[in-house]
């Protein structure tokens, strides 16, 4: 009979600490936005297209995942996102103004005075990023800040 209070003592316990080892567990989980469709790169980011998953600690690792759905929606993607799986950082970045290739607007400004001519885009930019463009006249290359309105201001040294 003490055999029996004994095992059925042991058993209370060990599931006693399964439980409570698996409230732990759950409260350490983090809920992360991830894809709920595929999404292609240098596509834009849809609200429809996120849910939110729940993750181990231990499945996420120390790599840098976006934890939040504000900070995807609007964006664009800069490589395949796959359903259900988490989204590294650097994987999303803000929508291109200029695309490759594109003709732009060069503008140069120094003392009060502006120049304007045209050049094409060697490299796609969101508004303050840099970028090469080729002068469509005398075919030198150009480093320029792309602006917000389409056009590329010549950054100084260029």
């Amino acid at each position: 009979m003490l055999n029996w209070v004994g095992l059925i003592a042991r058993g209370l316990a060990a599931a006693l600490l399964v439980l409570v080892s698996g409230r732990l567990a759950a409260a350490d989980e983090r809920r992360l936005p991830v894809p709920a469709v595929a999404i292609r790169a240098g596509e834009l980011i849809k609200d429809d297209m996120i849910i939110e998953r729940s993750f181990a600690p231990n499945v996420l690792g120390v790599a840098l995942f976006v934890e939040g759905r504000q900070v995807l929606v609007g964006r664009m993607a800069r490589r395949a996102l796959l359903p259900g799986q988490p989204i590294p950082t650097n994987s999303v970045e803000d929508p291109w103004t200029i695309a490759r290739g594109a003709t732009v607007k060069v503008v140069v400004e120094d003392s009060g005075l502006s120049i304007v001519t045209y050049g094409s885009a060697m490299q796609s930019g969101a508004p303050g990023s840099l970028i090469t463009v080729r002068n469509t006249d005398t075919g030198v290359i150009i480093r320029a800040i792309v602006q917000a309105d389409g056009t590329v201001k010549v950054a100084d040294g260029s």
